[in-house]
């Protein structure tokens, strides 16, 4: 049976979605979406969202509520992406919402088509994937200069190395996991 998520803020306030329960899958909990959310929100509006391992949705769902102009939602699991897709449509999203089912480091060697404002990086814990996930986002075009970048790690875990160019604007832990809110310093 499919699980559920609550969107907490913004016009989609109180909806629930369906997602597909799958390895390494756990949508970050309310209490650490609605701290994060709070660290953005004058960062939500009218921005390019990218979320990496989208899993539930949670995440970029929860931005375009809050006023996103577009999200890219990348799983792999391909059940997971459907479901993904079906959220956007029952949330009436399906136009500022594209979902790719594919591996998030094989897109990230890609250009973009354009540089996101906001981006999302919560792979499963079980994997050492934040790292060169930074690096390709970094490396490849992926960020606008002024780019804002939350990771999610399993909180036994130290942080890796991140690019120069990155900051950390917040952070915090809650339970298993530990979060960074990062920003990208680049003048232009």
């Amino acid at each position: 049976m499919a699980n559920q998520v609550r969107i907490i803020g913004g016009r989609h306030r109180g909806r629930r979605l369906q997602f597909i329960p799958g390895r390494g899958l756990r949508p970050t909990p309310d209490r650490v979406r609605e701290t994060l959310f709070n660290w953005l929100q004058a960062n939500i509006n009218g921005s390019r969202c990218l979320d990496l391992f989208a899993g539930s949705g949670a995440l970029g769902f929860e931005a375009v509520s809050r006023g996103a102009v577009y999200l890219c939602a990348v799983e792999q699991h391909r059940a997971a992406a459907q479901r993904l897709r079906g959220n956007a449509e029952l949330l009436g999203e399906q136009d500022r919402v594209e979902v790719i089912h594919g591996n998030a480091l094989q897109l990230l060697r890609t250009a973009p088509d354009a540089p996101y404002d906001l981006v999302f990086v919560d792979p499963p814990f079980a994997d050492a994937l934040i790292e060169p996930v930074c690096a390709l986002l970094e490396t490849h075009g992926w960020l606008t200069s002024h780019a804002m970048v939350y990771l999610e790690q399993d909180a036994k875990r130290p942080w890796p190395t991140l690019p120069a160019a990155w900051s950390i604007h917040r952070e915090g832990k809650a339970g298993q996991s530990a979060h960074r809110l990062l920003r990208r310093n680049i003048a232009g």
